[in-house]
């Protein structure tokens, strides 16, 4: 079961990580979009039909995806996610979906507790 106090419930929600992202992380197959929010950490899944056509191949993902983050949400805590399938993530298997998604949150929680003043400074660094 995946309750309500840990999903993005409406398109709201999901705006707001979209228009006020502090770290992304790209994993080849899919893009983790995280914000820093105040209460326990939160996941929204978008997994459109250009990704797999069959809702059976969407639906898989999505649980993968859930149960990943079940596992690792005390790693996750204080961040709003969303979740973007990219094309080809249908061919990845279920074990292997799992391993780099442990890795993206691994990554993900450690950007996260940068300040976001240095993570601005890096970017402008490289430019």
């Amino acid at each position: 079961m995946f309750p309500r106090q840990v999903r993005l419930l409406n398109a709201g929600d999901y705006q707001s990580v979209f228009n006020d992202t502090s770290t992304k992380v790209f994993a080849g197959e899919f893009l983790l979009l995280a914000r820093k929010h105040a209460d326990s950490g939160r996941l929204g899944l978008i997994v459109s039909k250009k990704t797999d056509k069959r809702a059976v191949g969407r639906n898989r993902i999505k649980r993968v995806v859930r149960d990943s983050f079940r596992h690792h949400q005390e790693l996750l805590n204080g961040l709003d996610i969303v979740f973007l399938a990219r094309q080809g993530i249908r061919d990845v298997e279920n074990p292997e979906l799992h391993k780099r998604l442990e890795k993206a949150w691994k990554q993900l929680a450690k950007k996260a507790q940068k300040p976001i003043f240095e993570q601005k400074q890096r970017k402008s660094k490289q430019k």
